[in-house]
């Protein structure tokens, strides 16, 4: 394995790891509402955080370079404040994986937090925990196995996207490029001995990642 593999190996690895702790941050707020919220706004905002399930990740990162690029509104804004452009940048490939992979944090977290049901929340709230309080003290500890799922998923899915990376990232050694479009990069040059060892590595990752989850269900049903 060389050192532009290695390289990819460590972007990809630091990527995740950044943007699973921003979407954890993001997402737990964001499913709480849709949880307990009776706002006719839950579905719209429901269906636009789940967009990214249906939505060809070209399609996302296309707009994300419209919006982000020099004739975008937030790209003109920030010319305007003097700050560097995110598209192909490691700072743009943290956004675009956020949003990207934003449903596979919010629906575990969600799914853990109308598991739990209001009495635990009401009981707090009789012992007079601010709501603030009952969050923090009672909704969060209860919904852990979500929280777990929703870390493995986000950390999975953003090691392993292509489309949103390679249209907001581009391909830039070092800066940009990214395990999944590193394989492209090798298959591209017709190097399959090392897109092999890259793909194979993916594979393995993704049967652990699986493993995992549904180890993790099992335990769970087994502790009913």
């Amino acid at each position: 394995m060389d050192n532009s593999s290695l390289a990819a190996i460590w972007l990809t690895c630091k990527l995740a790891t950044l943007v699973t702790v921003l979407l954890l941050l993001i997402g737990a707020p964001i499913a709480w509402w849709l949880a307990n919220t009776h706002s006719r706004l839950k579905g719209a905002v429901g269906a636009v955080v789940s967009l990214p399930l249906v939505l060809p990740p070209t399609v996302l990162g296309f707009y994300l370079l419209l919006v982000f690029g020099p004739h975008g509104f937030i790209g003109k804004a920030m010319d305007a404040m003097e700050l560097q452009r995110l598209p192909f940048t490691f700072a743009g490939l943290v956004v675009a994986s956020i949003l990207y992979s934003l449903p596979f944090v919010v629906q575990p977290i969600q799914n853990a937090f109308e598991a739990i049901g209001k009495r635990p929340l009401e009981v707090a709230a009789s012992l007079r925990a601010t709501p603030w309080d009952a969050f923090f003290s009672v909704a969060v500890p209860l919904a852990r196995p979500g929280f777990a799922t929703a870390a493995i998923l986000g950390f999975a899915h953003t090691v392993g996207e292509f489309g949103v990376v390679l249209m907001m990232g581009g391909n830039i050694p070092g800066k940009t490029q990214v395990l999944s479009v590193k394989i492209y990069d090798y298959v591209e040059n017709g190097d399959y001995a090392q897109a092999h060892w890259l793909a194979g590595g993916m594979v393995l990752f993704s049967f652990i990642v699986l493993l995992l989850l549904y180890s993790r269900r099992q335990r769970s049903s087994w502790s009913r």
